[in-house]
């Protein structure tokens, strides 16, 4: 049998022996620095990203006694709220954290809490990801992993400070799942990746291809070697029970109902019954791998059919939206739209990390051909490899695609670096040694970008700056200072409007609430006094923009006869009153007469 990578070591050296006090002191230096950069940010509590303000809302709303199962957000589309289809699982660090530092910080324990739940999945996400490669790689190539993390474009981000949105815990997981898959020991393994998978569903759906390709591999991997029905069985039985759990612990009073676009009676029962059936061709595991393989046909045909006659209206796009919501906002997301339509230096930019991968990938499939490492390796770099066409779907898989090809990144590096350190040559080991580095970790992408750099538009950059000031404490602070009322805004100002000031607001960018954010499109998309019966229907007592965010084609600014471009033209109409604002502000207020 050829010997694979992870087999390559001259014995154990203090790299492999400490590897665990080297991830919690990576995680704590990484730590340390992103706090002390965020350091203002955090002061004034900078949520920039809309979901990461909404977290924070329903994080208030719990501690203020709102019912644990309750996930309305009250404060969007009053009366009735807005129908928040997120689980109170990533809450709970968040206001854990806030009534441990209270008694000590005051108010201040919000602004630290945000601060410091992010940096609980970069621990779990770089733990994870040092496993995939002592596993796969060299049980001393942990460091590399770290080292790539922040090269990884995107990945960072999601756990950094005040990224207190779900995103950040789902990447460690699904890393987390990975490594339970590529464990030799296949019972803890099995189980890993069913509690990994399992918690992942309990947040929400966003890893569902992720993760049913990762039970598809496992199921693969059993047909392949009999011996692997233990990782099987674990799997399914953790995964089911850990599903139905997760289901009466964190599935809110809407999440009851048989809805497509969270843990629901839908997918807790395709996931209970796909675990008892993992379990059963587990324990039958016939002889011959022809039997395998047509047991585990007949089990996923029964799924499938299943799925589709019992929940015909999950076959469709989950979030159940209308074709003119997905018209007039969904489909615009620009983290929603496909690869192929942006601008070629963000192409380049996100390609280092994949590339450096796919060749380190190849590498080690190469090298490990013939021994039960190559199945391992397949596994992981189809998960990257498929993880890269979706992005022809949608941008907003990018940080997990750059997190898929890591490993694959550290193989090639291990593999170059080792050569390059035995040369006897001083010369060839420093510079190699850094030439090395520079193409593994793509900064070389930095040169074509930085030589053909995006035109300059001043009107987008002032636009740009303005908006900038949008989120602001001190921009909301004078509309924060105003008696508690009714804001009629752009979906995106929403969640940061209620977090940063006393008021409501119509919507937010959360597909439950058709309704109410179609009225915020149509109100400005339309004339004047069809606006007007809009907005009176929602009872608003003020109409707000903020220049720069607010006047996108989609809300009607190009057309003439739209509310949007009167208010931006100054011509509002006589049915609003104009609030003064201190000069230089980025918003527009008006009080609905």
């Amino acid at each position: 049998m050829r010997r694979t990578l992870a087999n390559q070591t001259s014995g154990p050296s203090g790299l492999a022996d400490y590897w665990r006090v080297g991830i919690v002191a990576s995680w704590f230096l990484f730590a340390v620095l992103m706090l002390i950069v965020r350091a203002p940010d955090i002061a004034a509590l900078t949520l920039v990203d809309t979901d990461d303000n909404l977290r924070l809302a329903q994080v208030r709303a719990l501690l203020d006694g709102q019912g644990w199962y309750d996930l309305r957000q009250y404060r969007l589309a009053a009366p009735i709220g807005a129908d928040i289809h997120w689980s109170r699982l990533p809450d709970l660090p968040i206001a854990g954290l806030i009534l441990l530092m209270r008694p000590f910080l005051g108010a201040a324990a919000e602004n630290w809490a945000v601060a410091i739940a992010p940096l609980l999945p970069l621990g779990l996400g770089l733990a994870a990801l040092s496993l995939i490669v002592r596993r796969l790689v060299d049980p001393r190539a942990w460091p590399i992993a770290v080292l790539l993390t922040p090269c990884a474009l995107g990945l960072l981000s999601m756990w950094a400070p005040l990224r207190i949105d779900h995103h950040g815990w789902q990447l460690a997981l699904l890393a987390l799942a990975i490594a339970g898959l590529v464990d030799a020991n296949k019972r803890r393994g099995g189980m890993t990746s069913g509690i990994a998978t399992a918690l992942s569903f309990a947040i929400g759906l966003e890893m569902l291809l992720y993760l049913a390709m990762i039970g598809a591999i496992a199921a693969l991997f059993w047909i392949r070697d009999r011996g692997e029905a233990p990782r099987l069985a674990a799997y399914g039985a953790v995964l089911g029970g850990g599903t139905a759990l997760g289901f009466a612990l964190f599935a809110s009073e809407a999440n009851r109902a048989p809805v497509c676009d969270a843990l629901s009676p839908v997918w807790l029962s395709v996931l209970a019954i796909a675990g008892a059936a993992l379990v059963l061709v587990a324990l039958l595991s016939p002889a011959g791998w022809r039997a395998r393989l047509g047991l585990a046909a007949i089990a996923g045909a029964i799924l499938i059919a299943g799925f589709a006659l019992v929940w015909p209206d999950c076959l469709s796009r989950p979030e159940g939206t209308s074709s003119e919501l997905a018209a007039v906002w969904l489909d615009n997301v620009r983290e929603a739209r496909p690869l192929h339509v942006q601008d070629w230096r963000a192409v380049l930019a996100l390609l280092a990390m994949p590339l450096s991968g796919a060749v380190g990938y190849t590498l080690a499939l190469r090298r490990s051909r013939g021994s039960d490492d190559f199945y391992r390796w397949l596994a992981v770099a189809a998960l990257a490899l498929a993880s890269f066409a979706l992005l022809f779907w949608q941008m907003r898989l990018g940080p997990g695609m750059q997190m898929l090809f890591i490993p694959g990144a550290v193989a090639l590096a291990w593999h170059w670096i080792r050569k390059i350190r035995a040369s006897p040559s001083a010369a060839v080991r420093i510079f190699g040694t850094v030439g090395a580095l520079i193409l593994i970790t793509g900064i070389y992408m930095a040169l074509p970008i930085a030589a053909f750099p995006k035109a300059e538009d001043a009107v987008a950059e002032a636009r740009e700056e303005i908006a900038d000031q949008c989120p602001t404490a001190e921009a909301l602070a004078p509309v924060a200072a105003r008696p508690p009322a009714t804001i009629f805004t752009p979906i995106d100002l929403g969640p940061r409007l209620i977090v940063m000031t006393p008021h409501s607001a119509v919507a937010g960018p959360y597909h439950r609430n058709e309704a109410a954010i179609l009225d915020v499109f149509h109100a400005f998309q339309r004339p004047p006094d069809q606006a007007r019966a809009i907005i009176a229907r929602r009872t608003a007592d003020y109409v707000m923009i903020c220049q720069g965010i607010s006047g996108e084609r989609h809300f009607g600014a190009e057309d003439e006869a739209s509310l949007m471009h009167a208010l931006i033209a100054g011509e509002a109409p006589g049915w609003l009153e104009p609030v003064t604002l201190p000069e230089g502000s980025p918003f527009r207020l008006w009080r609905v007469r």
